[in-house]
Order: structure tokens, then sequence, then C-alpha cells
């Protein structure tokens, strides 16, 4: 019986696509006598964020997913540009996507968005008492509705299927053990 899950190793990778906001690498791998091609999409870090107003209601953005073709309700997040701290790119990402800004930005944990096939980590943040201050500035490609929910209402919507993005979950419950903390 092994003790731990058995490593392969990579002999050879090439970038075989640019797609602007990840790429595609090719690796050829070697376990012992087993060899393989796997790919990787190599992404930027992520960060999303959990912003909570002062009247306790969380700030939402539906939009629509190419992935999934449907509007998908979600928490604002995004890239970390070259440079950047995962918090300044939270902040950035929620001003940018929805005009909130918040003075208490609280890490909450990474993740793994799919280890399977990104190399990347996805930071979560709750940003408490956080207040309209701007308009919105989407990047070129982006366009969201900023909706607010009561926060105690948000477990019912996951349970119900109206939030159904993975990541956004993962926020969710992260965000659900530092209030258990607090």
């Amino acid at each position: 019986m092994q003790n731990q899950a058995e490593i392969w190793e990579t002999v050879e990778s090439k970038v075989i696509a640019d797609c602007r906001v990840f790429k595609v690498r090719e690796d050829s791998a070697q376990n012992g006598t087993k060899t393989g091609k796997f790919y990787v999409i190599e992404n930027p870090d992520w960060v999303n964020v959990i912003a909570v107003t002062k009247d306790s209601e969380v700030v939402l953005i539906e939009q629509f997913r190419h992935g999934s073709g449907e509007i998908i309700l979600e928490i604002p997040g995004g890239m970390i540009d070259g440079g950047e701290s995962p918090e300044t790119a939270a902040r950035r990402e929620l001003l940018e996507e929805t005009g909130y800004s918040a003075e208490k930005f609280i890490f909450l944990g990474k993740s793994r968005p799919n280890p399977a096939i990104n190399n990347n980590w996805l930071y979560h943040f709750a940003a408490l008492n956080a207040e309209k201050t701007e308009d919105v500035k989407f990047d070129e490609h982006e366009s969201a509705l900023t909706k607010l929910f009561p926060l105690n209402e948000i477990p019912s919507q996951i349970k119900t299927g109206e939030i159904t993005h993975s990541l956004v979950l993962a926020a969710f419950h992260y965000f659900s053990i530092y209030t258990t903390k607090v």
C-alpha cells in the first residue's frame, strides 16, 4: 500500500494557446514507466469579495458567463494584475464592478479553482460596511448588474440554486467560518 499519491515528472512543457486572459500549456509527463500528455490552463491568481453593507446586505452581481451560456448571480472578483497584492486587487475589483468600496477588508482564505487543469489560486475577501462611492468601471468585455440581497437570505439562495458558481460558494463557506469566530 502506498503512503502518498504518485508524482508525475514533467519532461517537456510548451504553451499551445494564448487566449488573452489565460494560456494553455501542454505538458509531457512521466510516472515510472507511464507517460502522458496533460493540459494546464495558466491563469493569473484571482480574487473575489463578499461585500456587506452597513444594512447587512450583500453586494452581488449578475453577469453573462460564456462557459455556461447563462446569467449567473455571483460576488465581484477578477484577476490580480502583475505586481498587485491580493487585497489591492480585491479593492479594485469591488470598486470597478459595483462602485462599492469599504475601509475594512478581511482575508478569508484561499482555494484552488480547479487544480486538475488550473495552476492558480483564488483569494477570498470580505469587505465590511461597504458603501456605494463611485460609478462602475467595466473592462472592455465586462457588463454586470449590481444587486443587493439581505445577508440572512444567502443560505437559501445557495440551497435553492440561485447561487451556483462554485468559487462563490467557496467564498461563502470561508465567510461562514469567519462569522462563527467573530
